[in-house]
């Protein structure tokens, strides 16, 4: 009868079951990092919430396939004073594009999409693309710019690789872009589909010409929308049956469910006097609509949520060559190809490199970090940022919410209080 009962239970709660799977821990010392030394990157955390710098974060550290430091910091929810969980959910913004790269890659290693094919074969909205050209700087003041035909179609490669000239509507394009709807990174308020928001974004002039400049901005939503159309599924979709549920990701998703709203960190802003300040309820900056919003827009560049344990499930994916624990979802040389440097020295004035999806390095010296050469990584507009290092196997991330962020450089901290704990080879 009790076999029988738990059989039953096991058969109801399968799936979850199977999602309750996380990375092994392993002592510091055993996988060549110092406890003492690790200890400083938690003291960098702790006396950022004393000092009320953020609420709270989650810091997650792996190397060689073994979590190190999994630990939980401050708080939840400040003002409620609830403690931060390690499974808490955070809004991952453009720590998405880096799901959205590997599902176009899926689909590339299929045969269903190729790099070099033009954008407009799968969304007949990009045909005729246009670019502004803003007016000489040393024109009369008022002159207006020019809006001109782009000079070639669009490819998936640029898309990848931002030199779509794509960006978010800022500098010259700001007010136009305001004006009409597509402005900034934030979809999660916005009552339409993917699709639509797509076409109404390829009516409007881009601010260079493909090819020819790295442009920061909506290039990977354009490409969740291919993902969309080559795959015959909604986003959302395919994310979760062709890459969170194969990886045990159950806490990542676009919208969160409602019984999920205990365990959603709470967005912070930094005030003028540097410490933190409650975010509003709505809008870019805020809570936003991720639970009681439309849930219409899903955002392939930033619109994604998630948590420690199943982002870091992911980069391990990733580090492991595109396997984990017996599932595959790329072949070693399509992520050795993403994470090398494909734009020269368009990125960062060549210190830095950019592969389909992800920021590279190539050479230490011009990164002008504590880095390794081939490691790869991207951040959030939230603040978090993420690294991995095939040569150290080293995962690295942090969670937090914390938008505008100012100058505050705990960021930049947290790459150099990681690598310098690292003091002996990986296991």
């Amino acid at each position: 009868m009790r076999l029988r009962f738990l059989s039953a239970a096991l058969v109801l709660l399968g799936p979850f079951a199977a999602f309750a799977q996380a990375l092994p821990s392993a002592p510091p010392a055993a996988s060549g990092v110092a406890s003492e030394r690790l200890a400083r990157l938690d003291a960098a955390f702790r006396e950022a919430v004393a000092e009320k710098k953020i609420a709270g974060a989650v810091v997650y550290v792996a190397r060689g396939g073994r979590t190190v430091d999994f630990e939980a910091f401050g708080s939840l929810d400040a003002e409620m004073k609830v403690p931060m969980p390690k499974d808490a959910i955070f809004r991952i913004a453009s720590m998405s594009k880096a799901v959205t790269t590997v599902a176009a890659l899926m689909l590339l290693e299929e045969g269903r999409l190729t790099l070099d094919a033009p954008v407009s074969r799968y969304i007949p909205s990009f045909a005729k693309t246009t670019v502004f050209v803003p007016p000489p700087k040393d024109a009369p003041a008022g002159t207006p710019g020019q809006v001109v035909p782009a000079r070639r179609p669009i490819t998936i490669r640029d898309l990848m690789t931002h030199t779509a000239g794509i960006s978010y509507g800022t500098g010259a394009l700001e007010e136009r872009d305001k004006a009409a709807g597509a402005w900034w990174w934030y979809l999660a308020d916005k009552d339409e589909t993917l699709a639509s928001f797509v076409d109404r974004l390829a009516t409007l002039p881009f601010e260079a010409q493909p090819g020819e400049r790295f442009v920061y901005g909506f290039s990977t939503d354009v490409l969740g929308r291919v993902v969309e159309v080559v795959s015959g599924q909604s986003l959302d979709v395919f994310f979760d049956g062709r890459v969170f549920r194969p990886l045990k990701m159950p806490d990542t998703s676009f919208f969160l469910p409602p019984e999920k709203r205990g365990r959603l960190a709470t967005v912070y802003g930094r005030s003028e006097s540097g410490t933190i300040v409650r975010a509003p309820e709505k809008g870019w900056a805020g809570q936003g609509e991720y639970v009681d919003g439309p849930r219409k827009c899903m955002s392939g560049g930033a619109g994604l949520l998630s948590t420690a344990p199943d982002f870091g499930r992911f980069l391990q994916m990733l580090l492991n060559g595109g396997a984990l624990d017996g599932v595959r979802l790329l072949s070693p040389k399509t992520v050795q190809l993403a994470t090398s440097n494909v734009v020269g020295s368009m990125y960062d004035e060549g210190r830095l490199g950019w592969g389909l999806g992800f920021e590279v390095t190539e050479k230490v010296g011009p990164a002008g970090r504590l880095d390794s050469p081939g490691a790869y990584g991207w951040g959030s507009a939230y603040y978090p940022r993420y690294f991995v290092d095939p040569s150290e196997k080293l995962v690295a991330f942090f969670l937090t919410q914390l938008i505008p962020a100012g100058d505050y450089d705990l960021h930049k901290r947290f790459r150099t209080l990681v690598y310098q704990s690292i003091v002996g080879a990986a296991p």
